[in-house]
């Protein structure tokens, strides 16, 4: 007689799809459910082995022929704080974030929408509705956030709670070893502010100061300029197939 085991993960494999970071190749994804009491430990183990979240899926790249898809994550107890990295926060010493449970609003759909039509308006995210970005955020099984960057100072407008106007978010899910950058996304009119750096700037001195060693930045993919960026925080550590390397340089 057969025990079907209800706690143990099933995955499953996708159709081969474009690849959305090498032109011509192809894509496959191995992916399970995050849902129930297990949803936490085993989104914790799957960061850990190079998966990334998505709503209640986990998922990473299961191609044929490449491997080009390199899970990442910042050692924050050695970042290195270079001349950039601290300019970069001089730059943005008027940005205020604060981290809130996932409830999505209106004002986050407007910035987020922004996004989308100047940086990936052929991308796959581009027909999302108000609808589909709440479900983005609430459909969660396991410890998420939403980290809300504004902008500070006087004669600002204020929302109704007092807040300056609202740059950027950084849906993020709280580990047990480090913070895992789900899904960010800023106004494009701020980019000269270095934003996206700004907020894993962020992030890191976040980890830290929670006294969590890592934060988790998904997929570096060389040779694509969507991801080049990733490389920039060093010291890092890549997956590869013995473990997570450590890389100075």
């Amino acid at each position: 007689m057969s025990i079907e085991i209800r706690d143990s993960p099933q995955f499953y494999l996708t159709a081969p799809t474009p690849c959305p970071y090498i032109k011509g190749k192809q894509e496959r994804k191995v992916f399970t459910h995050l849902v129930g009491e297990r949803a936490v430990r085993l989104n914790d183990l799957l960061t850990h082995g190079g998966f990334r979240r998505s709503q209640t899926i986990a998922y990473r790249p299961a191609c044929e022929s490449c491997r080009a898809c390199v899970s990442v994550r910042v050692p924050v107890a050695d970042f290195v704080w270079s001349r950039t990295f601290r300019r970069t926060l001089r730059d943005n010493a008027d940005v205020v974030s604060d981290m809130r449970t996932p409830t999505p609003t209106s004002e986050q759909y407007s910035t987020f929408r922004a996004y989308l039509d100047a940086r990936h308006a052929d991308g796959g995210m581009a027909d999302m509705t108000v609808l589909d970005y709440a479900m983005m955020v609430e459909d969660t099984h396991v410890t998420s956030r939403l980290i809300e960057y504004r902008l500070s100072g006087p004669d600002l407008p204020l929302n109704r709670r007092g807040e300056g106007p609202l740059i950027a978010v950084s849906l993020t899910d709280v580990l047990a070893d480090g913070l895992s950058m789900v899904y960010s996304f800023y106004e494009p009119e701020q980019h000269l502010r270095s934003v996206g750096t700004f907020m894993i700037l962020d992030h890191i001195r976040r980890a830290k100061a929670m006294d969590l060693p890592y934060v988790y930045l998904g997929y570096w993919v060389e040779g694509s300029k969507k991801m080049a960026y990733k490389a920039r925080f060093l010291p890092q550590e890549r997956l590869g197939p013995k473990g997570w390397d450590r890389v100075e340089s």
